[in-house]
């Protein structure tokens, strides 16, 4: 197949238009095979699935190689059923040529429109073969003025080439032809060939296939008009399929669009173990595939459809979406957890069903296009997998897009961290999707950090905030952004840019989308006034009625079952054919709203609220305040005053910006706890009673205090250590403060302290407890002693994380600190301030090991008299039952 030039041309139709009798007629014509199958008699050669043959329709693409004297033209033959029309799009990307295929009885279809106007998105040049002219009454004069009105009217009959009209009708497609033409100068190969590549010209062909009537000229016209299309030196591939053979093999199929493919070739990080060169259902194996060669391959494990390899570009976004969710009822005997896997091998092959488990709901939902593909669905996971699965009620896929233009502002700032971006959202262009772009200075932004929040925006199905439902037609524009030279990650820039969009959008006014049909509905005369009735009862429009044929548009989610009401009344006479237009407001939108029932601020996995620092904690904003705290001015509004802008002055509640201060937290340092320990210790000798109650002695609020000192270059004092704990870290880190956790808080709190206060008395170090207090409102810091150990409950908007931190960094230098914590990002801040660490599962052992230690002593010493110590110990520290968790 590399020794020839090879083009990729598929066959395209309106379902039933007979395009997989078409492909049969022009395998049969070039010689491939020695007789021409049928779909009713299921033998064609292309329908080589069980599922196909007995529907009688085509459900998967499939290939087959035309072996001409110059080149090699590789046929593709995709599914006609608008239900599979998702999997039909995904080979446009690989074409160079389509054969649109149009029923002479039927004429122009809603179909045959969306098909039209796809190749022209994916600017294919197109052939026409108008099929079944062999049927009574069809007109091959009024079909071609039918194709210029409803396609293009650069469609040529070329039927006669030889007259002098076909000449002219072929020069006023292109002006600089006409000009020549009108010179005196002959219409040559050469200049239909490329008036037909770049989409000027598209000829026409009339015959029947079942006949074989004008496939022979039609497939000769098509040796001699398509021309070999320029192909790059560099590697480069499109992947257009994901499907799995008879052994369970996965195969990736894809287009070879520069220099050559073989077989071992490394790609990425994965090797290429077979080339497949498929004709139905055998297939070839090769050594290599040369540009503009179509094959399977096997060894590609994380390949995708529409997928670039080597120097092929990113994919495009798919036109065509499914527009009903369906749930997934399994059977009873048969786990959620064992068959998701499954299926999503059935996603990697059909990526437009969307396989998704809802947690809230517990159950799995499938995204299709229409009753068919859910009937197909059904069976093909009964004879892969055994399993007899049923369909709930189909619901509509809404989309949501926005009415105007806002600025949304994300801030994420946790101790430690730092990002803030302001994105711009703006309505765009039904149909257009998601249009990502940056128009911010590298002078404010570094052009790595825009590229990031880019990519974060792209990376996943943003929602909106009405229904839930994925966004769609809106512009999303990078304006402003900060970062910090030490503290910014690149998770940081994900959470802001997450939280600036869904800020924006709780500030939009929302509108939302529903999918809508054009249709075509053919009647009979006593029928047409109850059609009409009932589309303008759906909120459709009519564009055009005559001769019991109606063409128009409606919701999808009003016409979702009218094909049977058809049936019904006109005694199944009458024949509704329908193809996605496009999503356009809803027309009922309250009632949608209201079924569906979203709230948005309860969605904690998509927050619009943002995270401030301050005090060296961080602290929650909501959506609504966030203009007030920004570090950064507003792009929108910010020339509303001549004056320099501070931050808060967009909103009017800008009295309560504090963030920005520049005031430096006060904070209970080292030396200020043990000036207060040591006041509390000597006022509890003096009121011993009366100051303790269960083992604390009396509580401090501390409101604030000087900051200590950070050292001064000064040694460490060796006679002092400190061991920072946090406690909740280690409650839910250790198996039995877990369990006992799960029952009673207070219990396993105590059950803690009671064991700390233990190892306290056997290291002799000054150990700290800390709990977190950050969610009680208007809480202040307290510190406290529990017998022999000091404990600290964090004040609101202050984790322990925090305060450990902070601790660590600013006392390190002067004193031995060891922190018992398995918090992952706490124990790198810990490492890097010079500190000692250990893990949650460490200190457990280290405490389970000095009381091994101290039950050793006390053996060795038992006959020496009574050790008081061991006596006031809990029975399960001294027989070691604290069992290990990690």
């Amino acid at each position: 197949m590399s020794d020839k030039a090879n083009i990729a041309a598929a066959v395209l139709a309106h379902v039933d238009a007979g395009k997989t009798t078409l492909s049969e007629a022009l395998l049969y014509e070039s010689g491939m095979i020695r007789r021409a199958g049928r779909v009713d008699n299921k033998d064609a050669f292309l329908d080589t699935f069980a599922l196909e043959k007995e529907r009688g329709i085509t459900i998967f693409s499939k290939q087959a190689v035309l072996k001409l004297p110059e080149e090699t033209v590789t046929l593709l033959d995709t599914p006609g059923h608008v239900d599979f029309s998702a999997e039909m799009e995904r080979t446009l990307q690989v074409l160079d040529y389509a054969i649109l295929v149009i029923s002479g009885a039927d004429g122009v279809q809603a179909h045959t429109r969306t098909l039209f106007g796809l190749l022209a998105k994916y600017e294919v040049p197109v052939f026409l073969f108008v099929n079944k002219m062999d049927q009574p009454g069809t007109d091959q004069e009024a079909l071609l003025l039918e194709l210029k009105k409803e396609l293009h009217e650069n469609c040529v009959d070329f039927s006669d080439q030889e007259s002098a009209a076909f000449a002219e009708n072929v020069a006023v497609c292109d002006e600089q032809v006409l000009e020549q033409y009108l010179a005196g100068e002959a219409v040559g190969t050469e200049q239909i060939r490329k008036l037909i590549r770049e989409r000027k010209l598209f000829p026409c062909y009339f015959g029947s296939a079942l006949k074989m009537q004008g496939v022979k000229e039609f497939l000769a016209d098509f040796i001699r008009y398509a021309s070999i299309p320029a192909c790059g030196e560099t590697f480069g591939a499109r992947v257009f399929k994901i499907a799995r053979d008879a052994q369970g093999n996965r195969l990736t199929y894809l287009k070879v669009t520069g220099g050559s493919l073989k077989v071992r070739q490394v790609i990425g990080e994965e090797k290429i173990n077979q080339i497949r060169i498929y004709s139905g259902e055998k297939y070839e194996t090769a050594e290599e595939v040369g540009a503009g060669g179509i094959c399977a391959v096997t060894g590609l494990l994380h390949t995708f459809p529409g997928e670039g390899l080597g120097a092929e570009k990113a994919p495009r976004l798919p036109v065509l979406e499914p527009v009903l969710t369906y749930q997934i009822i399994l059977p009873e005997e048969v786990s959620p957890a064992v068959m998701l896997p499954r299926l999503r091998e059935l996603q990697e092959e059909e990526p437009q069903l969307h396989i998704v488990w809802d947690e809230t709901l517990k159950e799995i939902q499938v995204q299709v296009m229409g009753e068919v593909q859910i009937e197909v669905l059904s069976e093909l996971i009964r004879q892969r997998y055994g399993v007899q699965v049923t369909f709930g009620a189909g619901r509509i896929v809404y989309k949501e897009t926005i009415a105007g233009t806002v600025e949304g502002v994300g801030h994420f700032e946790p101790l430690r961290h730092y990002a803030e971006v302001h994105l711009l959202l703006e309505p765009g262009e039904p149909g257009s999707g998601l249009v990502f772009e940056t128009d911010c200075s590298e002078d404010m932004l570094d052009r790595n950090w825009q590229r990031l929040v880019l990519t974060h925006l792209r990376e996943k199905e943003h929602v909106g905030v009405l229904t839930g439902s994925a966004l769609a037609d809106m512009k999303i524009t990078l304006v402003a952004g900060r970062a910090h030279t030490k503290h910014t990650e690149g998770g940081d820039f994900r959470q802001a840019t997450y939280r600036a969009l869904r800020q924006g959008l709780m500030q939009a006014e929302t509108v939302l989308l529903e999918p809508w049909y054009d249709f075509r509905l053919s009647l009979p005369a006593g029928a047409v006034g109850r059609a009409m009735n009932d589309i303008d009862r759906m909120k459709g429009t009519i564009a055009y009625s005559a001769d019991g044929c109606i063409v128009g548009s409606a919701p999808v989610s009003a016409m979702q079952n009218y094909q049977r009401e058809v049936m019904a009344y006109t005694a199944g006479e009458g024949k509704l054919s329908v193809a996605l237009k496009g999503y356009f407001p809803c027309h009922n939108t309250e009632e949608v709203v209201a079924q569906i029932g979203y709230d948005a601020q309860s969605d904690l996995e998509n927050t619009a609220d943002s995270v401030f620092c301050a005090h060296g904690a961080g602290f929650i904003v909501p959506w609504d305040q966030v203009f007030s705290y920004m570090h950064l001015p507003p792009v929108l509004g910010q020339d509303k005053s001549g004056e320099e802008w501070y931050p808060g002055q967009w909103l009017p509640d800008a009295a309560n910006f504090h963030a920005k201060t520049g005031e430096e937290e006060a904070w209970i340092g080292t030396e200020e706890i043990d000036r207060i320990l040591d006041r509390t210790y000597n006022a509890n000798k003096k009121d011993k009673d009366a100051g303790a109650t269960n083992g604390y002695k009396k509580k401090r609020i501390i409101e604030s205090s000087p900051a200590s000192a950070s050292g001064g270059g000064k040694q460490k004092d060796a006679g002092v250590e400190y061991l920072l704990v946090d406690g909740y870290n280690v409650i839910f880190a250790w198996q039995e403060l877990a369990e006992l956790a799960r029952v009673n808080m207070d219990s396993a709190r105590g059950r803690l302290l009671d064991i700390l206060c233990n190892y306290q008395g056997i290291r002799r170090c000054e150990l700290i407890v800390v709990f977190d207090a950050y969610r009680v409102e208007g809480h202040q810091t307290e510190a406290c002693d529990y017998h022999n150990i000091h404990v600290v409950y964090t004040k609101e908007a202050e984790t322990a994380d925090a305060y450990i931190e902070r601790f660590a960094h600013e006392h390190a230098s002067r004193y031995r600190v060891t922190v018992a914590t398995s918090d992952g990002l706490e124990q790198i801040i810990i490492r890097g301030a010079g500190c000692i660490l250990l893990s949650a599962r460490e200190f457990e052992q280290e405490v389970k090991e000095k009381n091994r230690q101290l039950q050793a002593e006390y053996d060795s010493r038992k006959d020496h008299g009574k050790v008081y110590l061991r006596d006031q110990m809990p029975s399960q520290v001294l027989d070691g039952s604290l069992e290990e968790q990690q």
